[in-house]
């Protein structure tokens, strides 16, 4: 996503400037182009001065006198005056720019959401337009609804807001272009199995087929890096009551880790409320924790079920092949196995780790 770059002209002349040029071609007084408009001396000044507005009936007026039609007239006289308006926000934004340096500026330019500028003011704007907020006021007052919604259980996370925010409206732009059916549970639920045996895929492969078997259930699925100041997993929340988004950063970078995380988020939105903004950090939720809980179990028990889990663990003489051979057994990647080994204290969290697969960014 570029970001747009209108023109913003950094001088713009009163409508009056462009009167007075045709009045000195014209050999023509102001008081005489007030006599032939009908209007006052005055007011003409005004305009020719920029200090009065040039009104439609003005704008017609003239259009007879000086033979230039009013809509031009009128157009000038929209330029000038947001131009003005641009100005006095100019000065109202560059008294924000150190609450707009408090995101991360250099990252959303490098990923293509706003453009380079040492312009206090054009900082914020764009900051603005990121966020689709017209004022700063309204930026702070729907973060402050949206942290409400996400600190409901949980204070806090090792995640700077303003980065965290930054994150979440990546994930929110990425959504819109993502075209999804309306939400149907049945229709996720089936979506899941047939995801679930993507499971040993390279992340190439799975990718875009998780996007689009999503898609088809009416939720968007996001990949997005995470920034440097962010320490979470994924989130999973509704757009809108028809359309619902799982973001996730591929923290750790192991497909054990990714698919739990894919699922767990998941469950969020077939079991739990549409009013919470469920985000996953460090393996601990912003929830209740017994729907993080409830979530956690669904998500294991999805992955692998865990009655089998429970039988295959009393028979584990801590062999790789065992691990594989139950991997296949139930259609899934061996990583996944060993990630609720660790999980459930089987094995440390230094065992096995050479059955998980790795993932990488790529630049």
């Amino acid at each position: 996503m570029k970001p747009r770059n209108p023109y913003e002209p950094s001088h713009v002349d009163p409508p009056g400037a462009t009167i007075q040029e045709y009045l000195d071609a014209l050999g023509m007084s102001a008081r005489e182009l007030a006599r032939r408009c009908g209007r006052s001396p005055k007011l003409i000044s005004e305009i020719i001065a920029g200090k009065a507005a040039l009104e439609p009936e003005t704008a017609l007026q003239l259009a007879s006198v000086l033979k230039l039609d009013a809509s031009v007239w009128t157009n000038m006289e929209a330029e000038y005056r947001l131009h003005l308006a641009r100005v006095e926000e100019d000065k109202q934004l560059a008294e924000n720019i150190r609450w707009a340096r408090s995101f991360p500026l250099r990252e959303l330019e490098l990923r293509g959401y706003i453009s380079q500028t040492r312009d206090a003011a054009r900082q914020v704007r764009q900051l603005l337009r990121f966020f689709g907020a017209g004022t700063v006021e309204a930026c702070r007052q729907q973060f402050t609804e949206e942290l409400a919604v996400a600190y409901r259980h949980s204070p806090s996370f090792e995640s700077k807001e303003e980065y965290l925010l930054s994150w979440l409206r990546i994930g929110e732009l990425k959504a819109d272009e993502i075209k999804c059916a309306d939400f149907d549970r049945a229709t996720l639920i089936e979506a899941l199995r047939e995801i679930r045996l993507l499971t040993t895929s390279s992340i190439e492969d799975f990718l875009p087929k998780v996007q689009q078997r999503c898609a088809m259930a009416g939720v968007a699925f996001v990949v997005e890096r995470p920034f440097d100041r962010i320490a979470l997993s994924g989130i999973a929340r509704w757009l809108n009551p028809k359309k619902a988004l799982i973001q996730q950063t591929l923290r750790h970078l192991s497909n054990d880790h990714f698919w739990f995380t894919f699922f767990h988020e998941c469950a969020h939105l077939l079991l739990h409320s549409r009013k919470i903004l469920f985000i996953d950090a460090k393996g601990k939720g912003n929830a209740d924790p017994e729907l993080e809980a409830e979530a956690n179990d669904w998500a294991a028990n999805f992955l692998v079920p865990q009655g089998a889990m429970a039988r295959f663990i009393t028979r584990f003489s801590y062999q790789d092949s065992e691990v594989t051979k139950f991997a296949e057994e139930q259609g899934v990647a061996p990583g996944i196995i060993v990630g609720q080994l660790q999980h459930r204290k089987v094995i440390r969290f230094n065992q096995m780790n050479h059955l998980r697969q790795r993932y990488n960014w790529n630049d």
